[in-house]
């Protein structure tokens, strides 16, 4: 019971960190915070925060970083880190924290369409996992468009009575200090799905060469440093828009890079060791439901009908796609030994053969 609840405790306080990660950052946004300056710090102090894992925990264990090493990591930090990142604030700065969780949902069923033609995954179709994850990519696709595109009537719920002074002021001056796009801003976090798709594709390459989890997300987070902060010069020249000065902001990009970087993959990875990548990834519908409540009881956030239908079809299509992988891997022993089966057949056919030309 305690080898479960373990992780079943750190995955929540994993989403719980992500939830706070998207309410505060658009909290620090609304108040004018450019989001190519958020990305930039959030870099900044996760680069920070990882650094001593990475020297205390693989000092002895690091593998040469050779100049090919080099370059894969530089491509992760483009996908993995900056673009995906810039991509996801800029679009919750164009939207709201529920949409952008919504989407991020979309992350494993375009990572299975990118790696089909890598040969990484394969279709399938006659089997009943490969219909399950091809009919949970459509649902996730169809769910993400419908999102997008669709508001509806607003959901008649009435909105709580919680008094947190500063997201009150920043809920009734928003319509002054912010003009959210709901066309760019969905746009924008499936271009964010996709390039953490890119992402995955290349760090499992990355990781067959280079065992060393701390060390490659430390090189990552800097070399993403100097990147958004580059992006983010070019962006925004005026020196003021940098400081951290205002309390929301200087949280908002300690606690994204401390907590939602360095910590919380300090913790997946501790849950991927114990129980697997697909038990971490179960989890991602909690973020979105954890999140929706958040904006609708401190944001005052409207739901819309599109909202509900386009989120519950992202977590079918999302569950779709996780059972058809898990079960394809369950089938993976099996059909590894009728391959051994059949070459133990054929080698003996052939031993058969030989006996009768002696």
């Amino acid at each position: 019971m305690g080898n479960d609840l373990l992780p079943l405790l750190t995955m929540v306080i994993v989403q719980l960190g992500y939830a706070g990660m998207n309410i505060i950052s658009k909290l620090a946004m609304d108040s004018g915070m450019n989001p190519f300056v958020h990305v930039a710090y959030r870099q900044i102090f996760a680069t920070i925060a990882i650094a001593p894992f990475a020297y205390f925990l693989e000092r002895k264990t690091r593998p040469k970083l050779t100049p090919s090493i080099l370059f894969q990591i530089f491509l992760c930090s483009i996908f993995g880190v900056s673009m995906n990142q810039i991509t996801y604030f800029v679009g919750l700065k164009n939207t709201t924290p529920t949409i952008s969780c919504a989407l991020s949902n979309l992350t494993p069923a375009v990572t299975f369409l990118l790696a089909i033609p890598f040969g990484l995954e394969r279709v399938g179709l006659g089997s009943k996992a490969g219909q399950a994850k091809m009919l949970g990519t459509i649902l996730c696709v169809g769910g993400a468009m419908l999102l997008s595109f669709y508001h509806g009537s607003i959901v008649p719920i009435d909105q709580p009575n919680i008094h947190w002074k500063y997201a009150q002021d920043m809920t009734q001056n928003k319509s002054t200090t912010t003009h959210e796009n709901f066309i760019l801003g969905p746009f924008l976090l499936i271009i964010s799905a996709v390039s953490w798709g890119i992402w995955s594709i290349l760090q499992a390459k990355l990781s067959m060469v280079y065992a060393a989890p701390y060390s490659s997300s430390a090189l990552m987070c800097l070399m993403a440093s100097f990147q958004c902060v580059i992006v983010g010069i070019c962006f925004d020249h005026n020196i003021s828009d940098w400081s951290l000065s205002h309390s929301i902001r200087a949280v908002s990009s300690i606690y994204s890079g401390v907590v939602c970087t360095a910590l919380a993959y300090c913790l997946m990875s501790w849950c991927i060791e114990r129980k697997g990548p697909l038990y971490v990834s179960v989890f991602n519908p909690l973020l979105l439901v954890i999140v929706a409540i958040l904006s609708w009881g401190v944001l005052q956030e409207k739901i819309y009908i599109g909202t509900v239908i386009g989120s519950i079809l992202i977590v079918l299509g999302l569950y779709g796609v996780l059972w058809g992988k898990n079960n394809e891997l369950k089938l993976l022993p099996i059909e590894f030994d009728e391959e051994i089966g059949d070459i133990e057949k054929e080698k003996q056919k052939k031993d058969m053969e030989m006996q009768l030309q002696h």
